[in-house]
């Protein structure tokens, strides 16, 4: 139970910083294929910011998630 706790816990700290440095520090080369994809037209800014937007909230419910299970269990 204490692996789940911790691997709770470092996954939300990890798809927290991604989702803020995608979404806040426009490091849209964290993307896989992104910037090919850019130059071609297939996929455009906004794309990016929804992607580091989505990780930002993924991260942000393990996080709490994982704090919660060290807290009450």
């Amino acid at each position: 139970m204490m692996l789940l706790k911790g691997l709770t816990v470092v996954l939300g700290l990890a798809f927290l910083l991604f989702g803020c440095f995608i979404y806040f520090g426009k490091k849209y080369n964290l993307i896989n294929g992104f910037e090919s994809d850019f130059k071609e037209g297939r996929k455009n800014e906004e794309y990016a910011k929804r992607v580091g937007l989505v990780e930002l909230v993924i991260g942000i419910a393990l996080l709490i998630t994982g704090i919660a299970l060290i807290i009450f269990a």
